[in-house]
């Protein structure tokens, strides 16, 4: 219990190059762990996490990496700062993608993370992966702090950074520090629950020197103190009580009010610095000691219970003595065998201990337990309830709920939000040696990622991959020339359009057939509807089904048939064979024989009723928006806004920020954003960057429908 006091489980989140792997890496030096800094991008090794080769060579990291640091505090430095906080800290940290493209490795950490950083650039504050990452962090709710870092660049403003946080994400961003100096000559930061100001001394920032805050400051800091105090001390009613009375808060009282306000999700508080020139990283450490959660502290995590009344929700206790319960959130297949990341949720695991897998039902033992430091590993005998480790050379998949006997099998902690594939692309080799690697690659990676689908198109047989953008299928084509010997042919990225209805239909529909011996009977009468966003359970369905039945007129024993029957029929619809969404079905009423109906019976009703239904209810195409956000040289602007007006684009609006770059905000067909990064390259000299995320769907005009159809009817004859 006193090690599960003393371990944050956190995770690094932000926008692609706000300086998450930098940030990370400095931490790793600042608690010991690496005797030297490498730079994420050229020379030296590159950095711990990134590991992989790819990772390295373009500064970007693909996947998420795990690590365990012991953070010793600040406390005999000459200050009060840390008093409180436990002499070591065990920090486990997961480092995450910023390309939305990764985006599940964002999901899958943050599901079972405590804790995060949300790291902002104090140039360009919060960008659009920025705003995904917090929607992210909000789903799971995880508490988080906010780092303002490149605080040395030009145009660096940590006041525009909170006042961003508090518009385009409604957090209650208060600042804890002021910087000391700005862009070029910023030099350290003051603390406003000390007063006191932090420089970073040394080659690598590592001496920490603290002196008065500077009397230039003082006004300053008196001022934006007030402020931080207003916010904090409504998280505990006396400290309020006393405050409005004229008391002001001590240290402690102060740091009381956070920790709630943290922990509550109602506040974050903004530090600062610059990973990349060594400042502001231990004040950060210092805070996430402080005021994050330790498994002990932190929401109960929920799991699902499996009863004859149906889904129950239970919550997990991080007990060492309690029954184990964990799950694996991530896999890797290595040389010896798969890498499977675990949380502990509940109990204690020993090496050499039997589990078993709620899912498969099957009784696995553990070998080898290891605690991960990014690629290396240390072996460990046993961990607890909190911990984040790995096992070696366990068969499961990523999301598998394990536990310590027999009787919790019908436990199963909460799987994570999977974004849907909007991109997909054929892909061949040349001989049976090639697709026999090819199927090798491709099933491991589909295993490890479940944003990378892999399937056989019926009509053509050609092996099909699907993702999230470009980039996501690039780096997999690259990862299977590179650790397989395989060298695929690829072919033109296809889009993944869908279809959907538009009002509201009738169905009834009666299926009876007699043969020779009992025949078959079923009659399903209802309504089908589009599924508004409001009506849905959970963000990603596509489907919901209402049994309205009364009176017994379809017996229940065929409710779940009807069910099946009716989203049977959502895989194909009728414009183009492309998979239908947003349907709701209410099962109204219906006949049935005593002898002739059977499950089989209300099914193929279901189906037939269905496929009327939404030949009947106006079928349209929808085809996948992009949220896109370009950051161009001011001389380029109308060039940019032109190009993707011309892209069919609709522009959202623009910004300038402080060294003169506009951004711009768009929401763009993904069918006409193919080759956009050579275009854009070219229109603006090279100077202009961009990211894109999936939007929405949205229906496609009636020429582009029309162009669309057209094609597949033709795909469809020639596959035949």
């Amino acid at each position: 219990m006193k090690l599960m006091a003393k371990t944050r489980n956190i995770g690094i989140s932000a926008h692609i190059d706000s300086g998450k792997t930098t940030l990370t890496e400095r931490i790793l030096f600042y608690c010991g762990e690496i005797h030297k800094i490498e730079d994420v991008r050229g020379g030296g090794d590159g950095a711990k996490m990134d590991h992989m080769e790819l990772e390295k060579e373009k500064g970007i990291t693909i996947t998420s990496a795990a690590t365990t640091v012991w953070w010793k505090g600040l406390e005999g430095k000459g200050t009060t700062f840390a008093k409180g906080v436990d002499k070591e800290t065990r920090v486990n940290i997961i480092d995450t993608p910023g390309h939305v493209d990764f985006t599940v490795e964002v999901e899958r950490s943050l599901r079972v993370l405590d804790g995060a950083i949300l790291v902002l650039c104090s140039v360009a504050g919060v960008q659009s992966q920025s705003i995904t990452v917090d929607r992210q962090m909000k789903r799971y709710r995880v508490p988080r702090l906010a780092f303002m870092n490149k605080m040395d660049r030009m145009g660096a403003d940590p006041f525009k950074g909170r006042d961003a946080l508090r518009e385009k994400l409604n957090h209650n961003a208060v600042l804890m520090q002021i910087p000391i100096g700005a862009e070029e000559n910023f030099c350290g930061v003051v603390d406003l629950i000390t007063k006191k100001a932090f420089y970073f001394d040394g080659d690598n920032g590592e001496t920490v020197r603290i002196e008065d805050c500077p009397a230039d400051l003082v006004d300053k800091m008196e001022e934006v103190r007030s402020e931080m105090i207003d916010a904090v001390a409504e998280f505990d009613d006396e400290i309020m009580e006393a405050y409005l009375e004229g008391n002001e808060p001590s240290e402690e009282d102060l740091h009381k009010c956070v920790k709630a306000g943290v922990n509550s999700l109602a506040l974050t508080p903004v530090y600062m610095g610059s990973a990349f020139k060594n400042k502001g990283v231990q004040t950060l450490l210092e805070a996430v000691a402080r005021y994050l959660p330790s498994p002990l502290e932190c929401e109960k995590p929920l799991a699902k219970k499996d009863t004859k009344e149906g889904d129950v929700s239970v919550s997990l206790n991080p007990d060492p003595a309690a029954n184990l319960v964990m799950m694996a959130f991530k896999i890797t297949d290595e040389q010896f065998g798969q890498l499977t990341y675990t949380r502990i949720y509940q109990g204690t695991l020993n090496k050499g201990d039997t589990v078993y897998n709620t899912r498969t039902k099957k009784k696995t033992r553990i070998g080898r337990i290891v605690r991960m430091m990014s690629n290396d590993r240390a072996n460990i005998d046993e961990c607890h309830a909190g911990d984040i480790v790995a096992l070696v050379g366990i068969d499961c998949a990523s999301g598998d709920t394990f536990v310590g006997n027999d009787d919790d099998l019908d436990i199963s902690c909460e799987g994570i939000h999977v974004p849907i594939a909007v991109i997909e692309l054929s892909i061949t080799t040349k001989d049976k040696a090639e697709q026999a690697k090819l199927s090798k690659g491709l099933q491991r990676f589909m295993k490890e990622d479940p944003t990378f689908h892999v399937f056989t198109d019926e009509e053509s047989g050609e092996t099909r991959i699907a993702g999230m953008g470009e980039l996501h299928l690039e780096i997999y084509v690259e990862r299977l020339k590179r650790e397989y010997g395989c060298t695929p042919t690829v072919g033109a990225p296809q889009v993944n359009y869908r279809e959907t209805i538009t009002m509201e239909t009738k169905f009834d529909y009666l299926h009876k057939k007699q043969t020779g011996g009992s025949g078959q009977f079923g009659q399903v009468i209802g309504t089908l509807r589009p599924l508004a966003e409001d009506n849905k359970e959970k963000e990603d369905q596509v489907f919901r089904f209402h049994n309205e039945i009364k009176g017994g007129s379809i017996p229940s024993e065929f409710i779940g048939a009807c069910e099946k029957g009716f989203q049977d029929i959502m895989d194909q619809g009728p414009l183009a064979a492309f998979p239908v969404i947003n349907c709701e079905v209410f099962l109204q009423d219906g006949k049935y024989h005593d002898v002739d109906s059977s499950d089989m019976a209300f099914r193929i009703a279901a189906r037939q009723a269905m496929r009327q239904a939404i030949r009947n209810a106006k079928p349209a195409l929808l085809e996948p928006f992009m949220k896109v956000e370009v950051t161009t040289p001011d001389e380029y602007q109308g060039t940019v806004i032109g190009d993707l007006s011309s892209r069919r684009g609709l522009i959202q609006g623009s910004e300038t920020d402080p060294n003169a770059e506009v951004i711009i905000n768009a929401e763009v067909p993904l069918s006409e954003m193919f080759g956009y990064s050579n275009d854009l390259r070219s229109a603006t000299a090279g100077k202009a960057s961009y990211t894109m995320e999936f939007a929405r769907y949205s229906e496609a005009p009636s020429s582009i429908a029309d162009e669309v159809m057209k094609k597949r009817a033709e795909k469809l004859a020639n596959d035949d």
